[in-house]
């Protein structure tokens, strides 16, 4: 073993360890949309007081988390987003309405007299907002410490304070205190509170004020003795102290500054799903996952032999690397990013495929004296690490993007795209290359070549050398159907239109379980006799009859809603609603345009990109390809009546990743024969191009297709419509990068006085597969099979069109470019 491969080894086995470590020891983190719950988006307004900036909604939200706390729901999650807005996340709460109503209030600081400690706590509890005790007229709240005290009318509210600020006492080594700033009759109010507690003697509880939040004390300090009775705290300042640290100074400042300055906020989103549902998406997902796996495997077994066993024992690392990643960085698994999980396992299978695909050819290519297992799969791990990286960049744009542009649990697919990404790099780089390299060399697979996998060429490999179609022979008659193709997708656009979701267009999205099926017929019935007929109704069935029934409109209140759950009940003997769903009017517009901004920044990224790595007109064809799997599957959720919604867009966007990714790995190779051979024509350099790389691209393609197979058929109604959008997606990119972007290329180079590509220099003597000199059997650029040399062949002009004679090979040559406060 050499000194690289036990480097790799050593990684290979830390990181596999740290993963396994992390999948035994940290639970998953999933999103509300698999455990069930409820999540609120709110967005705060100016009042006439105040301005809803970052500081405003950061003071709303310390605020907001006293009320959730209120509330008792276990593991709640707040944060602010952007300026002025909070998402507020509340597992296993199902009826939103009232967490809307509570959260929804603005905040109510007052300041009062304490009377005495005696009483009960009011009706709601130790912490809850109090009520008449039967002595008096005040209210009797628990205090900070937990002591119940009761209180006399409010001297001021929160309306008149200014600010309050946690402050440090340097000069006299007090600690930490808050600074609150008065204004107005705020001024007066204070000092005549302060002003009659003083004249109770030190430790009667008469001589505190209780600052009280929302019906909760939040600080009861004790006036200072040196204030005078009767004259209070006077000049519109004062401090509260009491041994605060850092951190419950500058909360106590956050939370009276919080009802200080009250913005109204706004319910711009809700969503809402029953456990239920996410247990079954789970289930169904995993599903999907286990037989498209296997089926995945079992293919690559099939046709790499014992290097695609090793794979498919890759392939369970990289799932191990994935999920350990999502647990270290503290991600959260949403629907679309579980779906996003199982995708990446497919996807993982391409770098494999294209390694093993480079040695083959590699292998095939090698004078038989020189041909070995190990030096074919050195070489076809070095020579596609250009292809793997620039195809693998190309996702990992598109899925930044989804994180950026994206909101909801479409960002959480974003994140496991991108870790699922980085992670099959390191899986087929590593973990592959350290057990594929160690297979290698024992003796019994040098013993059996073919054993291995890489001795075989493949059946279509072997095809495509004995046929030599050339492909861009009729790269007219490509485009001109690529074109017809884009016709009819966007006769589907004029002619029937894209049926956008709520998240887009806003509104109400309800969906119901029901006790019996329920014709689609008798459920638009049910809802118009609900005083909805202009409502979009449809069902759906689980393999007992349509017993789901969604419900979407524009505006759709509590009230209108349970008419439409009592109707469907009636008409299918229960109706149970599983989940609901409310965009505002604004939101949706917003969202409308992210995602138009997100289509448009994903394909001037990807332009730039592969004008930086490749020449512009391969770059323009590739985004030109892309551009033309956008519009086709746009047009074929139009025809088919498909929502389109933030998964879609998620889909959307996943297939440009997988489209280009087709493309680069096309163009690499056609870089890299043309830099070999610059006077050959190019129609045959990309012909070579083509063929070459087919085995890889059908491979490759037939790995995503069965797990998005799986999706399709198993994954349950949650992410039927997401698998299919990637299954066409598939199918469009695998088309477009031979059909469309190659072809395109071709007319473009015509046009294009740019010279063609560098040769690579030589790197002294390090030799490739071929030997230190080359010689007439290296295969050093072009990476094909040797084709027949005769002249006038077919196979020699079409699938080694790139080859210009013995003396032109660079040797070892790479493709190019690679309490007891006071106041």
């Amino acid at each position: 073993m050499t000194r690289a491969t036990r480097v790799r080894a050593l990684l290979a086995l830390a990181l596999l360890a740290l993963s396994v470590y992390l999948a035994l020891t940290q639970p998953p983190r999933l999103g509300l949309d698999l455990r069930g719950g409820t999540r609120l988006v709110l967005e705060t307004k100016d009042s006439p007081t105040a301005q809803a900036d970052r500081t405003a909604t950061d003071r709303t939200l310390e605020v907001l988390r006293q009320r959730v706390d209120a509330l008792g729901v276990s593991e709640p999650t707040l944060a602010r987003s952007g300026d002025q807005r909070i998402v507020v996340e509340l597992p296993g709460v199902q009826d939103p309405r009232e967490a809307a109503e509570v959260l929804g209030r603005t905040a109510q600081l007052s300041f009062h007299p304490v009377r005495d400690t005696g009483g009960k706590a009011g009706p709601d509890g130790p912490d809850g907002a109090g009520g008449k005790d039967g002595k008096g007229d005040g209210r009797v709240l628990r205090d900070e410490s937990g002591q119940p005290v009761r209180l006399g009318p409010a001297a001021l509210t929160g309306g008149q304070v200014e600010s309050a600020e946690a402050r440090l006492d340097q000069e006299r080594g007090g600690g930490w205190f808050v600074s609150v700033e008065l204004r107005g009759s705020g001024e007066s109010a204070w000092a005549g509170l302060t002003g009659k507690a003083a004249c109770a003697q030190p430790g009667d509880p008469a001589r505190r004020a209780a600052i009280v939040l929302d019906d909760k004390v939040i600080s009861s300090p004790q006036v200072d003795p040196s204030v005078e009775c009767g004259t209070g705290i006077t000049g519109g300042a004062t401090q509260i102290t009491g041994g605060f640290s850092q951190d419950e100074a500058e909360e106590l400042a956050l939370l009276i500054n919080g009802g200080a300055l009250p913005v109204p906020v706004d319910l711009i989103e809700q969503r809402t799903v029953d456990a239920t549902l996410g247990d079954r998406a789970i289930e169904a997902s995993a599903q999907a996952a286990v037989i498209g796996t296997v089926l995945t495997s079992l293919f690559i077994i099939g046709v790499y032999r014992l290097l695609g066993g090793l794979a498919t024992l890759a392939l369970a690392c990289y799932g191990l690397l994935s999920y350990a990643a999502l647990l270290a960085i503290g991600a959260t698994l949403t629907l679309p990013g579980l779906a996003g999980f199982v995708l990446a396992i497919g996807m993982a299978v391409d770098a494999n495929v294209l390694v093993f695909e480079r040695a083959r050819e590699e292998y095939a290519a090698m004078p038989a004296r020189r041909r070995t297992l190990r030096s074919a799969l050195t070489a076809g791990f070095r020579k596609a690490l250009s292809a793997v990286a620039d195809s693998n960049i190309t996702t990992l744009l598109a899925a930044a993007l989804l994180f950026v542009l994206a909101s909801g649990p479409v960002r959480g697919f974003g994140v496991t795209l991108s870790i699922g990404v980085l992670a099959s790099m390191v899986s087929a780089l590593v973990i592959t290359r350290v057990i594929a390299d160690v297979a290698v060399r024992r003796r019994a697979v040098m013993a059996r070549p073919r054993l291995s996998g890489i001795a075989d060429t493949g059946a279509v490999r072997r095809w495509l050398t004995r046929r030599a179609p050339d492909l861009m022979r009729h790269r007219r008659r490509w485009l001109a159907g690529s074109a017809a193709a884009l016709v009819l997708a966007t006769g589907g656009l004029v002619v029937r239109g894209l049926e956008f979701g709520v998240e887009f267009t806003g509104g109400r999205s309800v969906e119901y379980t029901t006790e019996r099926p329920v014709s689609g017929e008798a459920a638009r019935q049910a809802v118009a006799d609900a005083g909805r007929p202009r409502a979009v109704v449809q069902t759906s069935g689980d393999g007992d009859g349509d017993r789901r029934v969604s419900v979407r409109a524009g505006e759709l209140s509590d009230a209108d809603e349970a008419k439409v759950r009592a109707e469907l009940a009636e008409a299918g003997g229960s109706a149970e609603r599983v989940r609901d769903e409310m965009i505002g009017p604004s939101l949706g517009e917003e969202l409308r345009r992210n995602a138009l901004i997100a289509l448009g920044v994903a394909l001037a990224a990807q332009l730039a990109y592969l004008a930086l790595r490749f020449r512009w007109t391969f770059a323009a064809s590739s985004v030109a390809g892309m551009a033309h799997d956008v519009l086709l599957l746009v047009g074929v959720f139009a025809w088919l009546g498909k929502p389109v919604d933030g998964v879609f867009l998620a889909a959307l966007l996943t297939v440009i990743g997988y489209s280009v990714n087709d493309s680069v790995v096309v163009f690499d190779r056609v870089r890299e024969l043309w830099s070999a051979d610059r006077r050959a024509p190019f129609g045959g350099i990309v012909n070579t191009a083509l063929l070459q790389t087919l085995p890889r691209t059908l491979n490759t393609g037939a790995g995503a297709v069965f797990i998005l197979a799986a999706l399709v058929l198993l994954g349950g109604e949650s992410l039927t419509d997401f698998a299919l959008a990637l299954l066409i997606g598939v199918v469009l990119g695998t088309y477009s990068s031979m059909f469309t972007a190659a072809p395109l290329a071709i007319t473009l180079e015509a046009r294009s006085s740019a010279p063609p590509p560098r040769p690579k220099r030589p790197r002294g003597r390090q030799g490739g597969p071929g030997g230190p000199g080359g010689g007439p059997g290296a295969s050093d650029s072009s990476g094909g099979p040797p084709a027949p040399r005769a002249k006038g062949g077919a196979e020699g002009s079409a699938y080694g069109g790139a080859r210009s004679g013995r003396g032109r090979r660079t040797a070892g040559g790479r493709p190019p470019g690679d309490s007891g406060a006071r106041v």
